[in-house]
């Protein structure tokens, strides 16, 4: 069984092995990898592509306004509050399995949604398409990590799957408005059928099954208690975006979440087969390494948005043309995981982490320049490019951290865990920038090209600044886990 040894404040990089004495990447190591991002970036689509196309929707199924946002929310809900569960659970009875049901699940809820024709149809699509993203992205990302030994080989797919997650998140914008435009909304469910089908198919004779000889008892009390904790805490953080930060609601849900996530902490430390045990939270890589992953989600989902309001409320864009202005974003984040590997190498996870936060945070102060001309266009290209790189390889830094060191048999709960960084990272990000920028428009006396604009650029100092934070916290108290 792997240990985890932390090496005081040590800042030497964990440098791999000679590259002549590396070993290569099997057929079969090709294929799986193929197969497990492609189920993750489908997935990460599935975060972004109805955003654009939500008043659409709304209109031919029949929701009102005021209920439009459940379309979105009760996806988010239910992928957010149930991953760390079910990560426990692909460690408990099977990361395939898992996986293959979670797809499934997957297909015949896109397909379902497809049809729909009343707004509970469509809800209970969205809540089931949830559902499967938090059982097959933390059961992807535990056969990713125990089909790839720690080292290049593992650097290297995490740095793919990190690329093709963050660029699923801006191509699902583009792709909504795409499908919306040429065909129908509902082929931004269809599309994903195909893909299900293909991986349920080739799945069973790629991948391998990995589960204990001895199955122990789910830690039922744990698991009741952190699902329904984070529940309540994304509820309260999506009603406090969508809302107020002051809205009885949120603050209701929010001091819930966190008293039940307490009482979850202390379940954990007296149950027999804690579904969390205290001692793996404790370990500095893991606690550290998620702290900076849910800051890397935190700053570039709520820079988006942010942007969003920019080239929409100030430049004048179409939704479709705000969706397009970010293929940029994506390229860069296709690079920064195709970098971020050879980055670990040389640097280490820890520093790579640190310097990716800090080039995030220069590309993200430059953006306080934009004025009111689509002139400044091109440094939010250059500026989004960039800092897309730099949140990549924190991102994968942050993965390789999270995941070092560990046992097979905990993979699947450090995925769980990433997993919850990343979906809870995305869920708060936009809430906090949408406050933040809404409270300085309405201190300028309304909504205009102008006061959007200086509430954008106030927000935006905020979020460089949460990069620089993260950056010095992190360089402060992360300590590096060797290698198993």
């Amino acid at each position: 069984m792997s240990t985890v040894e932390e090496v005081g404040s040590d800042t030497t990089p964990d440098r791999s092995p000679d590259l002549s004495t590396e070993p290569r990447m099997t057929g079969r190591q090709r294929l799986a990898l193929v197969l497990l991002l492609t189920a993750s970036f489908t997935l990460a689509v599935d975060f972004s592509i109805l955003n654009v196309t939500l008043p659409t929707i709304g209109a031919a199924v029949g929701f009102s306004l005021e209920n439009l946002q459940w379309i979105a929310t009760s996806f988010a809900l239910c992928a957010a509050g149930f991953t760390l569960l079910f990560g426990r659970v692909a460690d408990l009875f099977g990361r395939r399995r898992l996986f293959l049901g979670g797809m499934a699940l997957l297909g015949i809820a896109s397909f379902v949604g497809g049809i729909a024709t009343s707004p509970a149809m469509l809800l209970s699509a969205r809540v089931a398409q949830g559902l499967a993203t938090a059982a097959v992205t933390p059961a992807a990302l535990s056969l990713l990590t125990t089909s790839f030994p720690e080292g290049r080989l593992r650097d290297k797919a995490l740095g793919l799957n990190g690329a093709l997650m963050a660029a699923g998140f801006t191509t699902g914008a583009i792709l909504g408005g795409v499908l919306t435009d040429l065909l129908s909304w509902r082929w931004a469910f269809f599309i994903n059928v195909p893909v299900a089908l293909a991986v349920l198919v080739l799945a069973p004779m790629v991948l391998a099954e990995s589960r204990p000889a001895e199955r122990p008892k789910l830690d039922v009390p744990g698991a009741i208690t952190v699902t329904t904790g984070l529940l309540a805490i994304v509820f309260g953080l999506t009603t406090a975006g969508e809302k107020s930060w002051t809205d009885p609601l949120a603050l209701g849900a929010l001091a819930v979440g966190a008293v039940l996530l307490v009482l979850f902490w202390i379940i954990e430390q007296k149950v027999a087969a804690p579904l969390v045990p205290v001692a793996f939270l404790r370990k500095a890589n893991i606690g550290w390494g998620n702290f900076a992953g849910l800051l890397a989600f935190i700053t570039e989902t709520s820079l988006v948005f942010l942007l969003t309001l920019y080239l929409q409320k100030t430049l004048g864009f179409t939704p479709l043309g705000a969706g397009l202005s970010f293929a940029v974003l994506g390229a860069g984040t296709v690079i920064g995981g195709i970098v971020a590997p050879k980055v670990i190498g040389r640097v280490g996870s820890k520093n790579a982490i640190v310097a990716g936060f800090l080039l995030q945070a220069v590309a993200t102060v430059s953006l306080v320049l934009l004025g009111q001309d689509s002139a400044w266009m091109a440094l939010l290209l250059v500026a989004t490019f960039v800092g897309g790189v730099a949140n990549l390889v924190a991102i994968v830094g942050f993965m390789v951290t999270a995941t070092t060191g560990l046992p097979d048999e905990e993979q699947g709960l450090a995925t769980g865990l990433a997993t919850m960084s990343q979906q809870v990272g995305i869920t708060m990000g936009i809430p906090i920038m949408s406050a933040i920028a809404t409270a300085r428009v309405h201190s300028l006396g309304g909504e205009s090209a102008s006061t959007v604009l200086s509430g954008v650029t106030t927000a935006i100092w905020v979020n460089a600044g949460l990069c620089v934070v993260a950056a010095a916290l992190v360089a402060v108290f992360l300590r590096q886990a060797k290698r198993a």
